[in-house]
Formats: structure tokens, C-alpha cells, sequence
């Protein structure tokens, strides 16, 4: 159930929100790579989880009773996502820029926490980027919606690192204006920044019948 929050949040507490709860995610984000790559014995192993634990006991002193998107009804609700929120932890996380001709270019960096084969991307974590990446060109495009369909053809392994995304809205179909469907490529960037081409995505978004009736009645 969503139970948004009351009452505006001011820039100054957003600020404040933003500098410290994305630092402690950037904080967790490392502490997952540690983990998964770390070589300490055992004891160290058990003595870093009592430590960990009790960290985890101070920040549930205070906590949402549901999730993050479901309490804040403003722009902050996006800082749950699993792909780009700022708070949280196992997002790469993506950074998005909108262009003038409705393509949506995104970057991120995929650390061993991401890997399915050994040195590659999971090709779970590839449809999770590349979902967000084309529901933001949707939303670029002024027709956003949930994810009806997604498919992806895989055309390289991704090696974890520096991944970047490109995608854009086609055209609506006259009277399906609330049905958009987006194409996207994911591709690894090398150093120089030579692009490979990875995986290939085209997806549809719709806009909920709910919500389209309540924005005819608001006549927008």
C-alpha cells in the first residue's frame, strides 16, 4: 500500500538527505565489493560481521515501514531504485542524461558484485539496466509507463567495468499514444573509450488505464 508523506520536503532538507544517505550508500556499495572479493581469514570474516551487524541494529532504530518509493511521493522516490537510487546500495549506480533528439545516454561502473560468468556481467543485471535505461527514454519521450514487454538479444559478453547505454523512443502508433515502444543497446567502454556492443533491447511501456483517466479528467 502507498502512504505517501505529508507536507513538502525544502531543498535544504533534501540536500542534507542526499549528501548523507548517498554517501553511506556509496559507503555500503564498497563494503559489497570488499565482501565479495575480500581474502582475510575466518576470524577477521567473523569479526567484520559482528561489527556489520550492529551497524545494521543503529539504522533500524528508525526505519520506513515499507519501501522508499512507497513514502516519498516526490521527486526522492527514485532514490530506492535498484538500478540508479542514490540509496541504495546494490544500484551500480546508472547517471542518465536526457539529449535534445529524446535519447537517453547512461553510464555506470558494474564491480564484482554484478559478475554471472567469470569477469562478466550477469545477463540479469544487463536487463536491469537496460529496462531503466529505455523507461527513462519513455519518460524523455513524455510517454512514461510500466514495463509491459522487454526482450534482449545478447550479443557479447558485458566484462564488468564501465558499461554505457543508449536509448530512444519510437514513434506512437495514432490512438496508442499510451503504449511506447523504446529500443536500446548496452555497451562495454574500454579506456579510450571504444564502445562494444553487448546486448541489444527493445521494450514497451504502457501507461495504466487509472492513470490515464485521472489525467483526462484533470484535461492534461
Amino acid at each position: 500500500m502507498v502512504s505517501w508523506i505529508d507536507g513538502p520536503i525544502t531543498d535544504e532538507e533534501t540536500a542534507r538527505l542526499a549528501a548523507s544517505g548517498g554517501a553511506l550508500a556509496t559507503s555500503v556499495r564498497e563494503l559489497i565489493d570488499a565482501v565479495v572479493r575480500s581474502e582475510v581469514d575466518p576470524d577477521e570474516l567473523d569479526s567484520v560481521r559482528g561489527e556489520v551487524e550492529a551497524l545494521t541494529k543503529r539504522l533500524r532504530v528508525q526505519q520506513l515501514p515499507g519501501s522508499f518509493g512507497e513514502t516519498y511521493g516526490t521527486s526522492l522516490h527514485a532514490w530506492g531504485n535498484a538500478a540508479m537510487g542514490l540509496r541504495n546500495a546494490i544500484a551500480p549506480p546508472m547517471e542518465s542524461t536526457w539529449l535534445e533528439d529524446g535519447t537517453v545516454v547512461s553510464e555506470a561502473f558494474l564491480s564484482a558484485a554484478y559478475e554471472g560468468p567469470p569477469g562478466r556481467a550477469h545477463g540479469g543485471v544487463s536487463a536491469l539496466i537496460l529496462d531503466q535505461a529505455l523507461g527513462e527514454a519513455a519518460h524523455a519521450a513524455q510517454r512514461p509507463g510500466f514495463t509491459a514487454w522487454l526482450t534482449l538479444s545478447y550479443r557479447n559478453g558485458t566484462p564488468l567495468g564501465r558499461i554505457r547505454t543508449r536509448a530512444k523512443a519510437k514513434p506512437p502508433e495514432p490512438g496508442k499514444e499510451h503504449k511506447t515502444v523504446v529500443e536500446g543497446s548496452l555497451y562495454s567502454v574500454a579506456d579510450d573509450d571504444t564502445e562494444t556492443l553487448c546486448v541489444e533491447a527493445e521494450g514497451m511501456f504502457v501507461l495504466p488505464r487509472a492513470v490515464r483517466e485521472r489525467l483526462a479528467r484533470e484535461g492534461r
